[in-house]
């Protein structure tokens, strides 16, 4: 019987009790035993939500300003910019405000749950919808192509040998989420991807409701039905999403469900939070901000096609705050929005924009610093259609910051995962991230540290382990979680090493061997036979 086989049918994360040379195994994976032996350390369980804007978002008439920069913009778009008094006002920051459909962000603002970030770009921006998105994806310079995302690289050096071994008790869960028909270039890490895709909402809903499209009648149908079943089997993750679901719950109110796809998909991310989902990164997106030509309405510059689109941003994200907030978990989320690219200063003739440089981001959660980072834009006084908006931050810094301090990531790593040093802004409450040793625990938990041989085993048996350096210690447990012995136990250098452990006068049955090494721990089964 294959090591990984045994492993299984022992307990390690079965399903149901099974036999091993006839002795009654029962799964552990929910048990006090379990979870006295494992004892895994308190994840941050810090969550990101990413929200993509599709199109290229004009961020000038998104975030305007209420300043001198007013005055000359209206030079630059006569034909589409709103009137200052339409302008809603952010609390403390006199010198600008949201478009008039966002009053669910402007709320958010206000109560400190809402950072916007001002003039952000990077060094020659690219103004190809595709080009431009993989930049953003990838978080390449504009001369560089890479084919790792930003956050692959990110969760491949926090899982390090994943999909090795995994799930694992570790992480049992999928580590990104994206509710898509294609997983993001974002997602993509050394090793192939690192999350798993949600087609849509309503495949979403059917699956966890057990329904499908109806197959049609005859042999085609047939084949279909077979078909379904297969996919369905092959979803390694997919039951664990749906008990999730299942367990979790909404509390507040999606207002236009159905007609709302944003707010669709944040509903989903609020329930699978809730339900105890352990994934890290979300990522979730809406359409439609290419608005070359009749962006707003003529006879009402705050009304028409971008009003419609912020209003629904605003509506979602507003909403997905304030259910994860009834729900208990907020303090653990934070979200942010990107665009490929912002618009022109200066307004086209036919009621739009066309492709420009910087823009501003929204991060959102309750662990933030509030308010306004940057100034508004500089606006020349006569602006021509070649005029894009200065960077002010490379959107990198703002990656960098939040694997720094949302997910505690270190310098050190930054460097792997960013490829170069960029600054950390003032977004996230630096309180926010707690220093433990939840990376050391992730890097560890797809690899095999500790490998009883041979196994099942009759008189003694070979425990081969690896540790990081420090203090480290083996030891055996019986099912009933009584320490049997302590084979290891003292500082080591960094290796791996064998160790005897003579069990000859063990009963037959099932015993742990436990890896302790500081706060990485890991547990294999063995089997006592005669």
């Amino acid at each position: 019987m294959k090591r990984r086989d045994f492993i299984r049918n022992a307990g390690i994360g079965a399903l149901s009790p099974s036999l091993i040379n006839g002795f009654p195994v029962s799964p552990l994976a929910a048990s006090p035993i379990w979870h006295a032996l494992t004892n895994i350390t308190a994840d941050t369980n810090h969550v990101l939500v990413i929200v993509q804007l599709n199109g290229g978002n004009d961020g000038l008439n998104m975030v305007l300003a209420l300043d001198q920069q007013y005055d000359n913009l209206k030079v630059a778009r006569t034909n589409i910019l709103m009137d200052k008094s339409a302008i809603l006002k952010l609390n403390g920051f006199d010198a600008t405000g949201l478009h008039p459909a966002m009053t669910g962000m402007q709320d958010m603002f206000n109560n400190g749950k809402l950072k916007i970030l001002q003039g952000v770009s990077y060094p020659q921006p690219n103004f190809s919808h595709f080009r431009a998105t993989d930049i953003w994806l990838t978080g390449a310079d504009s001369n560089q192509v890479l084919t790792t995302g930003w956050q692959g690289r990110y969760m491949q050096n926090e899982y390090a040998n994943y999909p090795n071994g995994y799930p694992n008790s570790v992480m049992p869960d999928p580590i990104a989420i994206q509710i898509s028909s294609t997983l993001s270039t974002a997602f993509q890490g050394t090793a192939g991807p690192m999350g798993i895709t949600i087609s849509n909402p309503t495949a979403l809903y059917n699956f966890v409701n057990g329904i499908q499209d109806p197959a049609p009648a005859g042999n085609i149908g047939k084949e279909l039905t077979y078909l379904r079943t297969i996919q369905r089997q092959s979803q390694q993750y997919g039951d664990v999403i749906k008990n999730a679901y299942n367990k979790g719950a909404n509390l507040g109110t999606y207002p236009n469900a159905g007609t709302n796809s944003l707010a669709d998909q944040l509903k989903i991310v609020a329930r699978l939070i809730k339900g105890g989902l352990k994934t890290r990164v979300y990522m979730v997106n809406t359409g439609g901000f290419d608005n070359h030509s009749n962006q707003v309405n003529a006879g009402d510059f705050t009304k028409g096609t971008h009003a419609n689109l912020l209003g629904g941003l605003s509506l979602a994200i507003s909403s997905f705050q304030n259910d994860i907030a009834k729900l208990g978990v907020e303090d653990r989320v934070l979200g942010m929005t990107f665009s490929e690219f912002g618009r022109r200063i200066k307004s086209n003739a036919s009621l739009g924009t066309d492709h420009g440089a910087g823009l501003p981001m929204f991060v959102f959660g309750s662990k933030l610093h509030g308010g306004v980072l940057g100034t508004n834009p500089i606006i020349p006084a006569n602006a021509t259609v070649n005029d894009n908006v200065a960077m002010q931050y490379d959107f990198r810094s703002v990656y960098a910051t939040l694997l720094k301090d949302w997910f505690c990531a270190s310098d050190t790593d930054l460097q792997t995962i960013l490829l170069k040093n960029y600054q950390n802004l003032p977004i996230v409450n630096s309180q926010s991230c707690i220093s433990t040793d939840v990376h050391d625990v992730n890097v560890a938990a797809g690899k095999n540290l500790i490998s009883p041989y041979p196994n099942p085993f009759t008189s003694g048996v070979t425990i081969d382990f690896e540790t990081f350096g420090g203090h480290t210690s083996v030891q055996v447990f019986d099912t009933e979680g009584r320490l049997m012995a302590t084979p290891v136990d003292g500082e080591y250098v960094a290796g791996k090493y064998k160790v005897w452990y003579n069990g000859g006068g063990l009963p037959t049955g099932v015993y742990y061997a436990r890896l302790q090494n500081n706060a990485v721990q890991q547990v294999k089964s063995m089997l006592k036979v005669e």
